[in-house]
C-alpha cells in the first residue's frame, strides 16, 4: 500500500470514528426535563417515590426514609405500614426486600381522592405494580397496596 492510499484510508477511518463519536455524544447530551407542582397529587406521589427510593438506595443515611414517611404518609397509615413490615419482613412502601432500579407513576383517577399506579422495575423483565391513594386536602398518602381502596 503506498503512502497516498494509507493517508486516504487513515482519513476515512478517522472520519467514520469521529462521525460515530459525534453521534454518540449528541445522543448522550440530549437534555431532559421533569416538571411538577406541589399542588398536584401525582407530582407529590412521584416526588415521594423518587426521594424514598433514593434514600433507601443510599442506605437511608441520617434517617431520610423515615422522615419522608412522616412527611408524606398519614399517621394512621404509618402505623399500618409498621405492622405490615413486621409481619412480612419487607419494606412496606416498596412491598419488597430490595430496591427497584426504576419507577413510574401513572394517574389512575378518582373523584374524592387521588389514586396512582406505581410501576416498580426490578430488572429488564420484572416489574410490579402498586396502587397508592392520597387525600386531596392534606396531600398525604393513606394507602399502598395491590389494589386501591376503591378496589381497582
Amino acid at each position: 500500500m503506498n503512502s497516498t492510499s494509507r493517508t486516504a484510508l487513515t482519513a476515512g477511518v478517522l472520519a467514520v470514528a469521529l462521525g460515530v463519536g459525534a453521534t454518540v455524544q449528541a445522543a448522550a447530551g440530549t437534555p431532559r426535563s421533569v416538571s411538577g407542582k406541589p399542588s398536584d397529587n401525582i407530582t407529590r406521589i412521584a416526588d415521594f417515590y423518587g426521594a424514598y427510593i433514593d434514600a433507601v438506595t443510599d442506605e437511608d443515611s441520617g434517617g431520610l426514609g423515615q422522615a419522608l414517611r412522616s412527611h408524606y404518609l398519614t399517621a394512621g397509615f404509618q402505623k399500618e405500614l409498621d405492622a405490615w413490615e413486621a409481619k412480612n419482613h419487607a419494606n412496606g412502601v416498596l412491598r419488597a426486600q430490595n430496591v427497584p432500579l426504576a419507577w413510574k407513576v401513572t394517574d389512575n383517577g378518582t373523584a374524592d381522592y387521588t389514586e396512582a399506579v406505581i410501576t416498580l422495575t426490578w430488572s429488564k423483565s420484572s416489574t410490579t405494580k402498586l396502587v397508592v391513594d392520597m387525600t386531596r386536602s392534606s396531600h398525604k398518602i393513606f394507602h399502598i397496596g395491590d389494589k386501591g381502596i376503591g378496589g381497582k
